[in-house]
């Protein structure tokens, strides 16, 4: 690679190159300075990350840090499979691999993760101006292994006092910056 792939810098003896330990891509000092922890790929100390690369790299650490022990923990919500009226109470939760999204109830279900088309978190409290909104479900769908077609899933928290209704909102700001993480890894 005779030049950066961020801002087309010839590299020559005094203008060296890196690579981006996360993506790869041959860059200049420059464009390749930010030193950042990545230990989803074993390196023990900070290393040289683009900027792009770095941001993303920040984000799974604080979600690592913060939301992940939320994610695992679980919550409690009535869900609804497909289009049926009937909800169970369940409690979900993300597997210990991090693989698999488990619902424990009178039935069992384990969704694994990379089979998840879509989440869209469902709010109450918006405003127009742009008030203060709180997390109350999810819908999510996903494939069945061997089926082409997606399932829907309906998670709503449930408002009586066995359940912890807090418990229930943070699981769901977890499992949004979860999959806005996972969005964007797609992305890239």
């Amino acid at each position: 690679c005779p030049r950066c792939m961020q801002c087309d810098t010839k590299f020559d003896f005094i203008t060296r190159k890196h690579h981006c330990r996360r993506c790869g891509k041959c860059f200049c000092d420059k464009c390749c300075s930010k030193k950042v922890p990545l230990p989803r790929m074993c390196f023990v100390d900070p290393v040289r990350q683009c900027a792009e690369c770095a941001l993303v790299s920040q984000k799974e650490s604080e979600f690592y840090d913060k939301q992940l022990k939320v994610l695992m923990n679980g919550a409690t919500f009535f869900v609804t499979l497909g289009t049926s009226d009937k909800s169970e109470l369940m409690v979900c939760r993300l597997s210990n691999n991090q693989r698999y999204l488990v619902l424990d109830g009178d039935s069992h279900y384990e969704i694994e993760i990379v089979q998840i088309s879509t989440v869209q978190i469902l709010t109450e409290g918006f405003t127009p101006g742009g008030g203060n909104t709180r997390a109350i479900g999810m819908i999510l769908q996903y494939k069945v292994p061997g089926s082409e077609e997606l399932t829907q899933m309906k998670f709503t928290a449930c408002e009586d006092l066995s359940c912890n209704k807090k418990l229930s909102a943070s699981w769901l700001a977890a499992m949004h910056k979860a999959t806005k993480l996972l969005y964007e890894s797609r992305d890239q």
